[in-house]
């Protein structure tokens, strides 16, 4: 029976400016950051989840040229907030792009997107609160 999620990958074209945008833009930790065969296997999280992103750009076989697959995931990347509205204003102070002025709400809570430098997109959220006549 499964029991977890890992990993999730975001393809990147350069890991270094991938894990400055995660870290010092969005703020989650760095976890892994092994040389490996295949490439360098870079991974951060959200402090206390076990979850991690992959920040992926595979090394070229011998001979070939790295291929580039930026934007090639199904969705984007989705990350919880408990103020979106806080967390918005610190990551734009960052230099972090969004695809509108403010967060929006929106049923379920609050949103807004996000763009990493290799156009990966990333939905920020905030659950909408339930008050005792949603139950």
């Amino acid at each position: 029976m499964l029991t977890n999620i890992m990993y999730v990958t975001v393809y990147v074209t350069d890991q270094d400016r991938a894990l400055k945008f995660y870290t010092e833009g969005l703020g989650l930790e760095k976890r892994i950051d092994y040389p490996g065969p295949e490439g360098r296997f870079l991974t951060v999280g959200v402090a206390d989840s076990p979850v991690e992103i992959i920040l992926w750009s595979p090394a070229p076989a011998v001979g070939q040229p790295v291929e580039k697959r930026p934007g090639v995931a199904s969705g984007p990347l989705i990350l919880e907030s408990d103020d979106l509205r806080k967390d918005f204003e610190v990551f734009r102070q960052r230099g972090v792009t969004f695809d509108r002025p403010e967060p929006e709400d929106y049923p379920f809570g609050v949103r807004i997107e996000a763009v990493d430098p290799d156009g990966n997109q990333i939905s920020l959220r905030q659950q909408r609160r339930r008050s005792r006549a949603d139950v």
